[in-house]
């Protein structure tokens, strides 16, 4: 049996299962609410039903008490629902209004997808989640004391595994432990979510996506964010890269242009092929001779993003407020 749930005070609304928790039917349709542990035991989740009955499922006792029931709590992360629901909960839209935790983690998988490129897996312990907004980065957390970042290439809908594409730097110590040492099982221990570097749902400009190299993971978490909850703003997505076999997870990047019409354009600097060759940033403005009605979202190295911001917002008119960017540097960011 379906309900319908009513997000107050934004009124946004979603279907609900009968058998789905109000949390997991939220974040299937886009909408994110608070939550941690989603286990009914840290009470991050918990907000009020306004209307409607539910069934309260595992919630802990010390997370909801019998009092803040008969109030009209409920944590929605064990909360499922009886009838049509209206449930009073902020909408976690800004970076800020995530904690930022440490946790340790286990490397469950790990994918070489190109010459120097590792995808890992990273699960949590049972009895944890990491919010987060598409687009940030965590910290992996050394005994050397200098955390090495990583954004996050999942979407927050799909949370079960974070998944992290590393590049193996020359003289990177970390990276060559990565490609050369680790091994599935083995405990890491990250902090996170970080950074400002996500997608900025209130505007109804045309984005462009411009990364380089492994710049890819956060635009992507970003793109199939934006696809679960329905964008309908005009995509372009530029990924430069050395040598085409750089180019990975092409399948999906070739189902999102024939699915949702989000146009790609790779671009090769090293070698000759078919394509578009040069500097990737160069090829949007040979693209777009006016970029002041656009939000540019960069990553990559910090060349491609300085250069992206200086000639888009000198040459094509960018607002500098439409340039949203996270720039590898290869060393802890502040």
């Amino acid at each position: 049996m379906s309900f319908n749930t009513t997000i107050l005070p934004s009124n946004h609304s979603f279907p609900i299962e009968a058998d789905e928790t109000i949390l997991e039917a939220a974040l299937e349709h886009g909408f994110v609410l608070p939550y941690s542990c989603r286990n009914g035991a840290c009470g991050a989740c918990k907000g009020k039903v306004v209307q409607g009955t539910v069934n309260y499922g595992e919630a802990q006792g010390q997370a909801l008490t019998e009092a803040e029931k008969a109030a009209g709590m409920a944590l929605f992360c064990c909360a499922k629902p009886l009838s049509d629901l209206i449930i009073e909960s902020h909408e976690v839209s800004r970076a800020q209004h995530i904690p930022v935790k440490m946790l340790p983690c286990r490397v469950e998988s790990m994918h070489k997808v190109a010459d120097d490129v590792m995808v890992i897996f990273l699960k949590l312990p049972a009895n944890e989640r990491l919010q987060f907004l598409a687009g940030q980065y965590i910290d992996i957390l050394q005994k050397d004391d200098k955390p090495r970042s990583f954004s996050l290439a999942n979407a927050p809908h799909d949370d079960g595994l974070l998944e992290l594409h590393i590049r193996n730097i020359a003289g990177g110590t970390f990276t060559h432990h990565v490609f050369n040492v680790m091994k599935a099982r083995d405990i890491l221990r990250i902090k996170g979510p970080l950074g400002t570097f996500f997608l900025r749902e209130d505007s109804d400009k045309p984005i462009i996506f411009v990364a380089s190299g492994t710049g890819f993971a956060p635009v992507k978490a970003i793109i199939e964010h934006a696809i679960k909850i329905g964008f309908k703003r005009e995509m372009h997505f530029y990924w430069g890269v050395r040598k085409a076999a750089d180019l990975y997870m092409l399948d999906k990047i070739k189902g999102w242009e024939t699915e949702h019409n989000i146009k790609f354009t790779p671009v090769v600097s090293d070698e000759t092929w078919s394509g578009r060759s040069g500097f990737v940033h160069q090829a949007v403005l040979e693209d777009f001779k006016d970029l002041s009605q656009y939000d540019v979202y960069a990553c990559g190295a910090p060349v491609v993003v300085e250069s992206a911001h200086r000639d888009f917002t000198t040459q094509r008119g960018l607002p500098h407020d439409a340039f949203y960017s996270d720039a590898f540097t290869f060393v802890p960011k502040v």
